[in-house]
């Protein structure tokens, strides 16, 4: 990429934040070619927060949308909810929750996420899993970001086919599809 002036790098620095929120500062450098202190400086000037930040806006928001289960009851932390359609959320795997032998992280971990994620879309007083197919597809280990997209795909009468894709920072490590059952009125 060539040097840019810097409205159009504030501009395609906005478009990134909006299209990526979970890019760092030195992600956005790399991209635009500049320095983290330059990225750091617009995001100032532009009123974007840094990446803490934008998860905990985003995170607070989804928060007060779930209704069938209790929002802290999510593993991990919701940082997305379009409730009866899609969510998502991030967890961090940390030393708590890997095999001490093998340092790879504990299959309920990623499960979980999943699950409670799958739990947190639908649009119903009350929940549970009716049936859970998984694939755990490349080991994951300490440090890494986990980001878990849950998409409703179907509905039949009260159940809901959820569809869970979960990725680290480079491919996908985890995948479910769940039929949950609502209980009570929407």
């Amino acid at each position: 990429m060539a040097r840019v002036k810097k409205k159009e790098r504030q501009r395609l620095l906005l478009e990134q934040v909006k299209t990526k929120p979970f890019l760092t500062d030195e992600e956005l450098a790399k991209y635009l070619e500049v320095s983290v202190q330059t990225i750091r400086l617009d995001r100032l000037e532009l009123g974007i927060p840094e990446l803490r930040g934008r998860i905990r806006n985003m995170a607070e928001k989804a928060q007060n949308k779930v209704k069938s289960i209790q929002s802290g009851e999510v593993v991990g932390e919701l940082i997305d909810l379009e409730l009866g359609h899609s969510g998502i959320s991030l967890l961090r795997v940390t030393d708590d929750m890997v095999f001490a032998k093998t340092q790879i992280a504990k299959g309920h971990y990623m499960f979980s996420q999943a699950n409670s994620l799958a739990l947190a879309v639908i649009d119903a007083p009350m929940a549970v899993t009716g049936v859970a197919n998984v694939k755990y597809k490349v080991p994951v280990h300490v440090g890494e970001k986990l980001i878990a997209k849950a998409e409703i795909v179907k509905v039949r009468g009260n159940k809901y086919f959820v569809w869970v894709k979960t990725h680290n920072e480079t491919q996908e490590v985890f995948r479910a599809k769940f039929i949950m059952v609502s209980w009570g009125e929407k």
